[in-house]
């Protein structure tokens, strides 16, 4: 009879092996990289202008812009004639049909995605004075022109009381005027706003305060 020492003895000692072996550490998972902010870019009404009308003679070869206003936001005020956001509206008489064009620079929440954004086709009739087409060689006087002539108009006097009060933009061809005119308007548009100056949108000159 064989003895069996042996196997216990080799049993004890594969056992006391493997009592010993530690556990295999767990492979670190590489770490997750928040995506990169991206700076908010914000510019003025000409500059947003040309980033626009490329879209729109793509659209139409025709397309000529009768508006354009800004979209103020809580980071981008427009305090200075400058907006993260510009929507411009363009028409063309040979299909007689309008589009409307928002580029925007902002991820922010209270804007609209990041980029070129575009409504559906509306109709456009040529011959109506608040869709008047104008050429953008009228545009020689800027927003931020626009804005330091509001301001010399009652506009700092706002703006002192209160540096967070939006300001917009609105440029459009003025029937009354025969002129390109920048409205520059304190706190909200039309009847909401606190302060609303005309100015000369190829001459850079005070035309009359609106409210």
């Amino acid at each position: 009879m064989k003895s069996s020492v042996p196997i216990l003895l080799a049993a004890a000692l594969l056992g006391g092996c493997s009592g010993n072996n530690k556990p295999a550490t767990e492979t670190a998972k590489p770490a997750v990289s928040e995506p990169a902010v991206r700076p908010t870019e914000s510019l003025f009404g000409r500059a947003a202008f040309q980033k626009t009308f490329i879209a729109a003679r793509g659209w139409q070869r025709d397309a000529q812009p009768y508006l354009e206003i800004s979209q103020p936001t809580k980071e981008v005020t427009g305090a200075d004639g400058k907006a993260a956001v510009w929507t411009a509206s363009y028409g063309s008489a040979e299909r007689g049909v309008a589009k409307t064009f928002t580029w925007s620079g902002t991820d922010a929440a209270d804007a609209p995605p990041r980029g070129l954004n575009f409504t559906p086709e509306d109709s456009f009739a040529p011959g109506n004075s608040s869709t008047h087409t104008f050429d953008l060689n009228y545009l020689k006087s800027d927003s931020d022109q626009a804005f330091k002539i509001a301001q010399d108009h009652g506009g700092k006097k706002l703006l002192d009381k209160n540096p967070k009060l939006p300001v917009f933009y609105r440029l459009h061809w003025e029937s009354r005027d025969t002129a390109l005119v920048w409205h520059v308007m304190y706190g909200g548009t039309g009847g909401d706003s606190k302060l609303s100056i005309a100015v000369n949108a190829s001459t850079g000159q005070y035309i009359r305060v609106e409210k």
